[in-house]
């Protein structure tokens, strides 16, 4: 069975060209012009990944990403936009996009990406287990269940902030670089993409963080990277 994508984009030539693209990849591809019918179709559909443009007419992407995240961690979101911005970026990051791609993009790099964005996920599923239960104090990370809980109580992680975590609490105390945790956690390294690291860092802290008992676990190394250390 094909995997299904959503693209939500208004430029109708360009979501013509992209649902081509997929079509002949292989994917099963459903569309909408506009923010309204794809915010309806995100939220009643079953999708292995949707592509949503930020600027959409009557409802736009970070809306319609910040609804499905509301019951739906895991499906791939990867964020379409115009804007060439940081701010721009961050904000779709941290609705809940796992990636984003900024306009004019390639066909061959749209493709890549979307195929690490499968290949991270069917890992989650195929793994069995992808390794033991990491515990740190009262911190468990449990790959199988792909959970994260403190004291016993969860925490609400997407997909890509449990493999963030994931990975770098595997390595306790080795500092990756912004471009080794894009091609070992999302599986691909783009100039230009590393801020995709830094917002999702920030939000993963966030939500570790108002666990007000949890020691500070991921650890800035300025100039260098990141490192997981339970202190």
């Amino acid at each position: 069975m094909s995997q299904h994508i959503l693209i939500v984009e208004d430029e109708v030539d360009l979501a013509n060209l992209i649902e081509i693209t997929l079509i002949n990849a292989g994917f099963e591809v459903s569309k909408a012009n506009d923010g309204k019918t794809g915010l309806s179709l995100a939220l009643s559909g079953s999708f292995d990944l949707m592509m949503l443009d930020i600027m959409l007419p009557e409802v736009d992407g970070l809306e319609i990403c910040r609804q499905v995240r509301l019951n739906d961690p895991s499906t791939p979101i990867m964020m379409l936009t115009a804007r060439d911005t940081e701010t721009d970026r961050i904000m779709g990051l941290n609705m809940g996009a796992d990636d984003y791609l900024t306009k004019p993009f390639s066909i061959r790099e749209l493709e890549a990406r979307v195929r690490a964005l499968f290949r991270r996920s069917q890992l989650s599923v195929d793994s069995k287990p992808p390794s033991q239960d990491l515990v740190f104090g009262e911190l468990c990370i449990e790959p199988e269940r792909h959970k994260v809980s403190f004291q016993n109580s969860p925490i609400d992680l997407t997909s890509t902030e449990f493999d963030l975590i994931h990975f770098l609490a595997r390595n306790p105390g080795q500092v990756f670089s912004r471009s080794q945790l894009l091609d070992s956690v999302w599986g691909y390294n783009h100039l230009g993409y590393e801020h995709t690291v830094n917002s999702h860092i920030n939000r993963l802290r966030a939500k570790l963080e108002a666990c007000d008992t949890l020691p500070k676990v991921v650890h800035t190394i300025w100039g260098v990277g990141y490192k997981f250390e339970y202190l």
